[in-house]
């Protein structure tokens, strides 16, 4: 049998066509710009959370983790314990009293405030005639700690009979404090800083007659 010369062959499929130059061009870059803009997302997301990061940072540096100095604060003295010969002519002066002193330690800081022991010198016209002693302790975060401490203080042993005859013609005997504490703040082990503070005040006691006081006249703290 003779085959039909004029047959007609079946023309390819429309999906094995092959991809224009064009058609290529445009999908690489297509595929070029997906995977920049999504460097672009990643950096743009890691530059969002460093910048987070470095907002918190600066926050607690600011506040958490800025260390504050406490405050000493020296709020009262009484007299306890009054023991005044009589001023007469043929008798030795002698003035000696047990003194309490309230005392305050204010922490601002958000981490506890330890301190060591401390001492406190009570002058008489330049002249020691008492040394208190208070324990260690620790004022809590943003809490003020309050302390009771005794001291006795002997004027007569260190003051002649002429100043003290002058001090009580007048009724009131003028003295002066020197106060010591150290101690340290430790933000979660991180941020350390070692505080001593010094106070110095200056005070009158009452002896009239008819009244014994004594009264808190000035105080100056020193932090360093």
């Amino acid at each position: 049998m003779v085959l039909d010369q004029d047959q007609v062959k079946p023309l390819a499929p429309a999906n094995e066509r092959a991809l224009s130059p064009t058609m290529v061009d445009q999908y690489a870059a297509g595929s070029f710009y997906r995977r920049r803009r999504r460097s672009v997302l990643c950096v743009g997301c890691c530059l969002s959370t460093l910048v987070i990061v470095g907002v918190v940072v600066l926050v607690l540096a600011l506040t958490v983790f800025k260390i504050k100095d406490p405050e000493l604060t020296l709020n009262s003295i009484t007299i306890d314990n009054l023991n005044l010969d009589p001023l007469t002519s043929n008798s030795l002066v002698s003035v000696n009293a047990t003194l309490r002193t309230d005392v305050s330690i204010k922490n601002p800081n958000h981490a506890s405030f330890r301190f060591g022991n401390s001492t406190t010198n009570f002058y008489y016209e330049g002249d020691t005639v008492g040394v208190a002693y208070a324990p260690s302790g620790k004022a809590s975060a943003q809490r003020t700690l309050r302390m009771n401490v005794t001291v006795d203080v002997l004027i007569d042993q260190v003051a002649s009979d002429s100043r003290l005859r002058r001090d009580l013609v007048n009724g009131a005997v003028n003295l002066t404090s020197y106060t010591e504490l150290g101690g340290r703040v430790s933000v979660l082990g991180i941020v350390k800083k070692h505080i001593d503070i010094a106070l110095n005040c200056s005070m009158t006691m009452d002896l009239s007659l008819t009244h014994q006081d004594i009264n808190t006249n000035d105080c100056h703290a020193r932090v360093h």
